[in-house]
């Protein structure tokens, strides 16, 4: 199995549900004072989700994280209409590898072959 080092998006959110998954298996509830697991209107915890959620991985409309999905996604792994990371997907993505890409596909680079 070749692993494509461009795209560690996936291999991310894997890592951080298999260690969310270790951690509440294990019984440990709260780690620094967040939850491991939140979800709800407002969530704050390692993996949280909800409306607005922050965490190391964050899904919903707000979502603040290292590895965030959502309408409005700020974090290093970004994934939503508004994205903010260093790896930002979506309609309006601002972050490195999306202005890579669009820089590369715009002047005849490997995406446009």
């Amino acid at each position: 199995m070749e692993i494509d080092w461009q795209e560690p998006g996936g291999l991310a959110a894997i890592g951080l549900l298999v260690i969310a998954l270790v951690l509440t298996l294990a019984g440990v509830e709260t780690i620094a004072g967040y939850e491991v697991l939140a979800a709800g209107q407002s969530a704050f915890g390692f993996l949280a989700a909800g409306n607005f959620s922050l965490g190391v991985l964050s899904a919903g409309i707000f979502s603040v994280g290292v590895f965030s999905v959502g309408v409005f996604s700020v974090g290093i792994f970004s994934f939503g209409i508004f994205a903010i990371g260093p790896f930002a997907f979506g309609m309006y993505a601002i972050g490195f590898y999306a202005a890579q890409q669009y820089g590369s596909s715009s002047e005849g680079g490997p995406l446009t072959d």
